[in-house]
């Protein structure tokens, strides 16, 4: 019989070091929100049970993920064990893994945690966790190995002896149970500590009580199981999301002149040999075809698809835009909700009307077209093959292919008009 396995996202904290109205888990790294990406992150390893442990704005967490999680809610913060409680209900009766992880570790890598149940189910452990091994003394749980590897128990930073500070291998508040065990342990764990509060990590003591398997796997990438708990936190995430991504893309044979200023968000598909020069933004979803040229001073935005070889210059943005196979925008232009054809030219200060203040209407431009400098296209509006716009015109009609376009009021030369000024 198949066992089942379950996620739990720990995200009912207030996060007060934020600084916001808003809860941090809602603060978005690239376009997505914190709580989001780790959500994402536990399906994108295979686990599609989980359930979002919310309390303190719990609404905002709510909207975001929608119908994505099943909710258990935390009314009162009394510590990660009181959290779990509240999510118990939804494994009772099940037999396999529940992962358990905190809602602000945006950035963990599916495999990851995909590497964490596949092991602990391997070696039939009760209890297994991710850690991290640490040069430096920091305020983290230290975790006590016994002769054979077991975890004896997990020593809370303030707690820790002389001895204990020493220790380098920290908890990372990121567990795989039995969910059986789980179930039996936490009904033992009590709050007779300082803070009166029910701590998850008591429940690695009760199982190694037991005779449980319980041990540890070390994170082999550090910077994957940042937390956030400030905006600079938010920050440093970021950085280290933005060089893993543009990683990605350099490995894959894209060139990237300045990895430091170039931004690519998440699921963006780019072509080799394709040069990203510095200051650009490249949105999720967006698909760039082989020697492109994107930049510098680019803003490529969501539900566009560039062809190969096509030429997206300084100072250009572009949306939800079809660009045909060696099609140039050189420069100071805006194109949304078209579709380009290949091999056509756009001229500088381009720009699509697409928006009446109420809908957005679409521009059409057909293959080896040219648009002359500072012209205006009023959507919906469709340029046939080989059509040429004379510079400065507005465009508000249809243009047949192989047509020249020009629309623009005749000029007139006022002779000594300004004389008295």
């Amino acid at each position: 019989m198949q066992e089942d396995v379950v996620a739990i996202v720990m995200a009912a904290g207030k996060g007060t070091r934020m600084k916001s109205k808003k809860s941090k888990l809602v603060h978005k790294i690239f376009g997505k929100e914190i709580i989001t990406r780790a959500v994402e992150n536990v399906k994108k390893a295979g686990i599609d049970d989980v359930i979002a442990v919310v309390g303190y704005q719990k609404e905002q967490i709510q909207e975001v993920l929608a119908d994505t999680v099943e909710y258990a809610v935390q009314e009162e913060q009394l510590g990660t064990g009181h959290a779990v409680i509240q999510a118990t209900g939804f494994l009772e009766g099940k037999k396999g893994k529940v992962l358990i992880l905190n809602g602000d570790h945006p950035i963990m890598r599916p495999e990851t945690l995909r590497n964490l149940v596949s092991e602990s189910t391997r070696k039939n452990e009760a209890a297994t966790i991710l850690t991290m091994v640490h040069e430096k003394i920091i305020p983290y749980g230290k975790i006590i190995h016994d002769e054979k590897g077991n975890i004896k128990e997990i020593v809370e930073h303030k707690d820790c002896n002389e001895e204990q500070l020493q220790i380098k291998e920290v908890n990372l508040g990121m567990y795989c149970f039995d969910i059986e065990e789980l179930l039996k342990a936490i009904k033992e764990l009590k709050n007779d500590n300082a803070q009166k509060e029910y701590y998850l990590t008591d429940v690695l003591k009760i199982m190694y009580d037991k005779g449980l398997k319980t041990s540890s796997i070390v994170v082999s990438d550090n910077a994957e199981v940042l937390g956030v708990n400030d905006r600079m936190d938010l920050q440093i995430l970021t950085k280290a999301l933005q060089l893993r991504i543009n990683t990605q893309h350099l490995n894959n044979g894209v060139t990237i002149e300045d990895i430091n200023n170039t931004y690519i968000y998440d699921d963006v598909e780019i072509g080799m040999d394709t040069i990203i020069h510095p200051n650009t933004t490249i949105k999720s979803g967006v698909t760039i075809g082989e020697e492109c040229e994107i930049g510098p001073n680019a803003y490529i935005r969501e539900g566009c698809k560039l062809d190969n070889n096509v030429k997206i210059g300084s100072f250009v943005e572009v949306k939800k835009a079809n660009i045909g196979k060696g099609t140039k925008v050189p420069h100071l232009s805006y194109m949304g909700d078209c579709e380009i054809g290949q091999k056509t030219n756009i001229g500088c200060g381009t720009i699509t009307c697409n928006y009446d203040g109420f809908n957005k209407s679409k521009t059409i431009i057909g293959d080896n077209s040219f648009i002359g400098s500072n012209t205006n296209l009023i959507a919906p509006v469709n340029l046939g093959k080989n059509t040429f716009i004379a510079a400065g015109s507005t465009i508000t009609d249809d243009v047949p292919e192989y047509s020249l376009a020009i629309a623009r009021q005749r000029q007139v030369n006022k002779e000594g008009w300004n004389k008295h000024n």
